[in-house]
């Protein structure tokens, strides 16, 4: 079997084919920040106003709808200009691998609900029970149709398309690993949070992307990524927001708590994934761990 960044030769390698829909994005991206940083009105405050103006699941919808649109866009950039068959842009495997996508986004889903349990059990008066089916069922409906987009549409590009393109580009697993990774960290640099907490929580960010990206390439496809990346926006978006969130939403509960950046936003970083990590390469048997991570095509 071929590896993941290998299944890209069954279709066309031109540099500009795998150059053009990240630069386009990245310049997009970069644009879109400097223009958030000449507004004289803060990000949180503007998403205040069109919450009040539309409602939280209304803004949802036209913050997701881009880029849920995006996930089509880039799946029939990949079938009409890379000439890639479909299989191809996701994984190594001959067929998608249905049960990896459901058993991470299951695995993830219930570190998401024990860690919000216990927080909950031991700080109670930081959180606000906020749930209303009045206003809960649209949301959830929005969310469980349009958050999966999403996440695919930025799985596609950044652990799909970048991470195949700069593989057969530059003959490196590590940068094919590292640079997506890093990119997909400073993509959230306009998001509210980044304000709010300072730009030390973009760490996480690219933390995050490095352990989809490590999960892609020791696996061979994105099969994991994509369910981990789904529940983590999912199920957290169902269950927590706050008014300081990309995501501020009806959920079952409202974050009201005063919020830092401290060592305990690296926790994910130096404990879970590592571990998380240690469980699917014991269930799915990685081999030469290194050497797909940071070795040579």
């Amino acid at each position: 079997m071929s590896s993941f960044i290998e299944k890209s030769y069954q279709g066309k390698t031109q540099a500009w084919r795998y150059l053009l829909v990240p630069i386009a994005f990245i310049a997009f991206m970069s644009y879109n920040y400097w223009a958030t940083l000449q507004s004289s009105t803060d990000t949180n405050e503007m998403m205040q106003v069109m919450i009040q103006s539309m409602g939280a699941t209304t803004v949802l919808a036209l913050l997701l709808l881009p880029l849920a649109i995006g996930f089509f866009v880039l799946l029939i950039y990949g079938l009409q200009v890379l000439k890639m068959p479909i299989t191809g842009l996701f994984t190594s495997r001959t067929a998608f691998d249905w049960k990896r996508l459901f058993f991470a986004f299951v695995l993830w889903s219930f570190v998401i609900g024990c860690s919000t349990l216990l927080d909950f059990l031991l700080a109670p008066e930081a959180y606000e029970i906020q749930f209303s089916w009045d206003t809960f069922w649209p949301f959830a409906l929005v969310a469980i149709l349009l958050i999966p987009l999403q996440t695919s549409f930025e799985e596609l590009l950044f652990r799909g398309h970048m991470t195949q393109g700069l593989g057969i580009l530059t003959k490196s697993r590590a940068v094919a690993f590292i640079v997506p990774s890093v990119i997909f960290g400073l993509m959230h640099i306009g998001n509210p949070e980044v304000s709010k907490l300072g730009y030390g929580i973009l760490a996480y960010y690219i933390g995050s992307g490095l352990f989809f990206g490590a999960m892609t390439l020791l696996d061979e496809g994105t099969e994991l990524a994509l369910g981990f990346h789904a529940s983590n926006n999912l199920v957290g978006a169902l269950l927590v927001s706050s008014d300081w969130t990309a995501f501020q939403v009806p959920s079952i509960l409202k974050d009201i708590g005063e919020p830092s950046f401290g060592v305990d936003a690296l926790i994910p970083l130096l404990v879970i994934y590592p571990v998380v990590l240690w469980i699917l390469s014991r269930k799915y048997r990685w081999n030469q761990m290194g050497a797909k991570l940071l070795g040579k095509l």
